[in-house]
């Protein structure tokens, strides 16, 4: 991937994850202090890219994080921070998705009155593996 592909999952990723994921999760949660954290996230991402423009700066090749660990403090470190943001980028990824997966599940049950079953719209945290053969739902049932 190039810095254009990489520069738009990046934006993919934020947008995908606070704007539709998690401020129906914070809203329920923190209530007006939502948008306060809002507020400090902002000026966190600010601080951040000031710090990003003086490494910049500093070191005039283009990259990210990587390359500025690689100029500053060497291989074995860049190294790690290289897996460090394709594990960042992997996650975000995975909250994106599973937002975005709650939303079509609710569009399949609410407008097309299709009902996936239990195993495909829960993880293994919701006791999926505890799932009746018979009824396809989690039933208590001794026969069943």
């Amino acid at each position: 991937m190039g810095a254009f592909q990489l520069t738009l999952l990046g934006i993919g990723a934020i947008i995908g994850t606070g704007i539709f994921v998690l401020t129906a999760e914070a809203a329920q949660k923190a209530g007006p202090g939502m948008m306060m954290s809002f507020i400090v996230a902002g000026l966190v991402c600010a601080v951040a890219a000031l710090c990003y423009s003086e490494l910049t700066a500093m070191v005039p090749v283009s990259g990210s994080a990587y390359t500025y660990t690689y100029a500053v403090v060497g291989e074995l470190m860049a190294w790690l921070v290289g897996w460090a943001l394709i594990l960042e980028y992997a996650v975000a990824a995975s909250a994106v998705s599973v937002g975005w997966s709650g939303y079509v599940v609710g569009l399949l049950k609410n407008l097309l009155h299709i009902d996936l079953p239990l195993a495909l719209t829960a993880g293994p945290s919701a006791g999926v593996w505890s799932i009746c053969r018979r009824c396809s739902s989690r039933c208590s049932s001794p026969g069943c």
